[in-house]
């Protein structure tokens, strides 16, 4: 929160190489470390106990929700509203309608504008491809099924390391394009950056074995190394503090049902 930014963009889940490979966006790219290896540990270390009253903060995660109320200006809470249920997940499209109108509301704050992607459920091609659809069970029941979680399957051989690895990606190309338009039409000097990484495959230590996903306080290269890509845009933003308003989120039932689907539960 102490870097030179009005709008921060966050990646869910993206590897600093793959976005180093697949950006189509302009500017200063960097390699930052990030706090966290999952997002609860990345909001907690770098949002929790803090107030930021200039900063209004636009998500698509869950754990957003569970950060002490008044932290922000504002939060703009996708997932009860704007939850795609056939996907699973919020999509790109959503949170950049919400980032917009949120800017034309909140003119005079930073923007902070978390997208769930690349993180899964993989909403391309390659995705559907592979058996996976978030962990609800087939009969309706809300608890996870760990059978279809993905990263479990690679770990245990249900799924090939190439085509999830294929549907990652493909999560990226779809997401890389809307932040590039969001951005196009925000005023002020942007970041696009991660709250973590994700594995596939490399060994961890202390103990070496393959890791996949996002294990929470694991502090391994691959989760931890974040892209910080500058862009400096025009017009930079007169940015204020002013009390907290108050804003309705999603029930914790909902949340929780939110988390499961994302793999969190």
């Amino acid at each position: 929160m102490k870097e030179d930014w009005d709008n921060l963009v966050i990646l869910d889940a993206c590897r600093f190489d793959m976005f180093d490979e697949q950006n189509p966006i302009p500017g200063n790219l960097q390699q930052r470390r990030s706090l966290g290896s999952d997002s609860w540990e990345f909001l907690q270390k770098n949002f929790a106990g803090g107030t930021f009253h200039n900063t209004v903060y636009v998500t698509a995660n869950p754990y957003a929700t569970r950060l002490p109320e008044g932290t922000f200006h504002a939060v703009v809470d996708l997932l009860d509203d704007e939850w795609d249920p056939e996907q699973r997940t919020v999509l790109p499209e959503t949170v950049v309608a919400a980032a917009r109108e949120a800017f034309e509301h909140y003119p005079d704050k930073r923007l902070i504008i978390h997208f769930m992607q690349p993180h899964y459920p993989f909403i391309g091609a390659a995705g559907d491809r592979l058996e996976h659809t978030g962990l609800a069970r087939p009969d309706g029941d809300e608890r996870a099924d760990n059978k279809r979680h993905i990263w479990g399957s690679l770990r245990h051989g249900r799924a090939r390391k190439e085509d999830v690895t294929d549907a990652y990606r493909e999560n990226l190309n779809i997401v890389l394009p809307h932040v590039e338009t969001l951005l196009e039409s925000l005023s002020g000097k942007s970041v696009v950056s991660a709250d973590h990484g994700n594995l596939l495959g490399e060994r961890t230590s202390p103990l070496p074995v393959r890791g996949y996903g996002h294990p929470r306080g694991l502090n391994s290269t691959p989760l931890r190394t974040v892209p910080w890509l500058v862009v400096e845009g025009t017009d930079r933003r007169s940015v204020v503090a002013e009390p907290p308003v108050e804003t309705a989120g999603p029930s914790e039932r909902v949340v929780e049902q939110r988390l499961e689907a994302l793999g969190y539960r």
